[in-house]
């Protein structure tokens, strides 16, 4: 596998704003104007695109949509693409994307999470390019709190450079109401909380390998393509580190999508298993941690809950491709990454 990493953004640089999969109009435009002028601040112009549509669950029909955002993806002057957040169905764009044509290009940073992972993540196991899991644009007026570090900083470093981020202790339960706060820029983080480990292996973790990873609920429908091949980035030598996170579906859904993923050899180099704190429902009987233990106990390595990757603010941005080396214990929680 060819990895590269995106150059770094430099101010007068453009940024490509368009919606893969649900966009943000109408009653969000406050929202969506307040995120643009973040980005503007930081020294960066702003091309936002044709789908953006918030009207419905996608932003405009999948030809449409795949077309604009390769469009962005193979313009030089376009130097990162942040869509405003995810929605349901990106997975529509995966056959109608030049995949080739794309993986010859210069890379282009692509950030997001949830529904946009459909697409990030192949855009690293396909393509070979670095992409960041990371705060959407909606969210990105919000103050990083102390310890994480933000997209707007990750695209501006070099190949080689390493970004270390500890977990706040704190998280936000709930989400804010756009429409009614559009200027909405600090977090609440009223729930206390740290990492939990799942496993039963004992002692601390110190363990490296390539992240890689995103939302359980789209990545499953991936499963057994080479759209989630993650054998390609394990070809580097270096193991993986796989995180995912539930938005949404109940523990027993995400057990058996866990299970499909585990059988589809999602897994097979994981070195351990980052899980994002979420709130998605219980089961009658199994828990969500009880969920992912069921599916991927039996790997035999580190699985750590609760990490900042989910649905839930704040926000731990991971870099799919970097080499990253995660630590774990009664007083430490750690992950660092190298762009490398």
């Amino acid at each position: 596998m060819n990895l590269r990493f995106p150059a770094p953004l430099r101010p007068g640089d453009t940024v490509g704003v368009t919606s893969p999969s649900s966009g943000a109009s109408g009653p969000l435009q406050a929202r969506l104007d307040v995120a643009l002028a973040t980005v503007r601040d930081r020294g960066y112009q702003v091309v936002v695109g044709d789908c953006m549509d918030g009207s419905g669950h996608i932003s405009a029909p999948a030809a449409q949509r795949a077309a604009e955002l390769q469009g962005m993806l193979l313009d030089p002057s376009i130097r990162a693409v942040v869509p405003p957040w995810g929605g349901e169905t990106a997975i529509d764009l995966i056959d109608l994307l030049d995949w080739e044509r794309i993986g010859r290009a210069e890379p282009t940073w692509v950030v997001g999470f949830s529904d946009i992972a459909t697409l990030i993540t192949p855009l690293t196991l396909v393509a070979g390019w670095a992409t960041i899991h990371g705060n959407n644009l909606m969210d990105t007026p919000y103050r990083t709190p102390e310890g994480l570090v933000s997209w707007l900083d990750i695209v501006t470093l070099g190949q080689g450079a390493t970004v270390v981020q500890t977990p706040p202790g704190r998280h936000r339960r709930g989400f804010v109401d756009y429409v009614e706060h559009p200027g909405a820029d600090e977090y609440l983080l009223d729930v206390p909380g740290s990492w939990t480990r799942l496993d039963s292996l004992g002692g601390e973790v110190d363990v490296t390998g390539r992240l890689v990873g995103g939302c359980i609920e789209t990545l499953a429908n991936l499963a057994g393509t080479r759209y989630l091949d993650t054998s390609r980035l394990a070809e580097l030598g270096d193991g993986l580190l796989v995180y995912v996170e539930a938005a949404g579906d109940d523990a027993p859904a995400i057990c058996r999508n866990l299970h499909g993923m585990r059988l589809n050899g999602a897994f097979d180099h994981a070195r351990a298993i980052l899980v994002g704190r979420t709130y998605a429902p219980p089961g009658e009987t199994l828990t969500q941690h009880e969920a992912v233990v069921d599916a991927l106990g039996m790997l035999g390595i580190p699985i750590v809950a609760d990490v900042e990757c989910g649905h839930w603010a704040p926000y731990l941005s991971l870099v799919n491709g970097a080499l990253a080396r995660v630590e774990q214990g009664p007083d430490t929680a750690c992950i660092t990454q190298t762009l490398a």
